[in-house]
């Protein structure tokens, strides 16, 4: 074979092996556009079938259809309170939430009951005569309420103040809170007097307890005679000192939790005077 013969052959088989090398990516596209043709394919396939049973519809109940029922709307009942007092009444060392007549709002919303508005005259350190002039000088109270509450005189027997004027003030009071419910006795409640000989401040010492006993049946008397609910919360305090929990932080007033004790006293004769 001569040198030209040779260089021909050279020349083709390089010619050959370019166009081999031009055409491998062609075949690679071809075989691409191949599977993607499969898998549109596939899809489309499967989209029709979707489409098929989504159309296909579902058998649907022969009416007339009755009503769709109404929703009950429970409206509650409200009611407007006053609580008269001293410290017990407005909470002293205790969150306004954990006060007694705000507790006693708050459960009696269960039975869709909502004391609104709910006034206290009150301040710690009242005695009697400090009440009757406190309401004397409050001008935003309204002329009558559906509940009226008394609670007081705690702080005439702490000051050795004597139970004849006592009794005296009391009822004066009472007859004010008749007034303020409407001249209706049976929505008014008295609340007695807790004991504050079981403190850490009260030291378990008798002569206190012996002082709130006293001042608890002049009250009671009172009350029983003008034929208001009386509700006896003073065996609740007597469990102070063997249960740190229902004193205050302040070692003398009751707890949010003994609070929440004389409610669950109070609401099966609360919800009686509301009906």
């Amino acid at each position: 074979m001569n040198n030209a013969t040779s260089t021909g052959i050279i020349s083709l088989d390089r010619r050959i092996a370019e166009e081999n090398r031009s055409c491998q990516p062609t075949r690679k596209f071809i075989i691409v556009q191949i599977l993607i043709v499969k898998y549109v394919g596939y899809l489309w396939l499967l989209f029709l079938v979707v489409s098929s049973c989504s159309q296909e519809e579902l058998p649907r109940p022969a009416g007339p259809f009755p009503p769709l029922p109404t929703p009950a709307v429970v409206v509650p009942d409200t009611f407007s309170y006053l609580a008269l007092g001293d410290s017990y009444t407005i909470g002293q060392s205790v969150a306004v939430g954990e006060r007694y007549p705000v507790q006693l709002g708050d459960s009696l919303l269960g039975d869709s009951t909502v004391l609104f508005p709910l006034d206290i005259v009150a301040r710690t350190g009242w005695t009697t005569e400090d009440l009757a002039a406190g309401i004397a000088a409050r001008t935003d109270l309204a002329a009558a309420y559906d509940l009226v509450s008394l609670l007081i005189g705690v702080n005439n027997q702490y000051q050795n103040r004597p139970l004849a004027a006592y009794e005296t003030t009391f009822r004066q009071l009472l007859n004010q809170a008749v007034a303020f419910a409407g001249g209706r006795p049976e929505r008014v409640f008295v609340v007695s007097i807790p004991d504050y000989a079981f403190t850490p401040f009260g030291g378990g010492q008798s002569n206190i307890s012996a002082g709130i006993d006293a001042f608890n049946a002049a009250n009671r008397t009172i009350t029983e005679e003008l034929g208001i609910a009386y509700f006896d919360i003073t065996p609740i305090s007597r469990e102070g000192l063997n249960d740190p929990g229902l004193v205050a932080s302040d070692g003398l007033h009751p707890s949010g939790k003994q609070y929440a004790r004389w409610v669950s006293l109070l609401l099966p004769g609360v919800k009686a005077l509301l009906e």
